[in-house]
């Protein structure tokens, strides 16, 4: 599913117009990656956080060079479904449709 086809679903089931749709949903988004870069986590009840995991520093290889390399310490962002979002979808999926192609 695209954001697409999400904004899509989201309008079907709510009446509410497309291009609002788009719009909190693009609000959304812009909040939880603001919210991240400031350092602060979000935490949606009954589907999940996105946090932020500390990668410490570590010695890397240049394939090319063959040389070693030191890669600092940083952040990334996660996302840790919910205890009760992992159990729906356990519950709920059996197996995966077969992965569409692009050409």
């Amino acid at each position: 599913m695209r954001k697409a086809d999400l904004v899509n679903a989201i309008s079907e089931k709510t009446g509410i117009a497309k291009v609002d749709v788009l719009v909190s949903l693009e609000a959304l988004f812009k909040e939880i990656k603001t919210s991240l870069q400031d350092g602060e986590n979000v935490y949606i009840r009954g589907f999940g956080s996105f946090v932020i995991k500390k990668r410490a520093k570590k010695v890397g290889r240049h394939i090319k060079k063959g040389a070693a390399i030191e890669i600092p310490e940083h952040f990334i962002p996660s996302f840790k479904p919910a205890k009760i979002f992992v159990e729906q979808v356990k519950k709920n999926v059996t197996s995966l449709p077969d992965e569409e192609t692009e050409d």
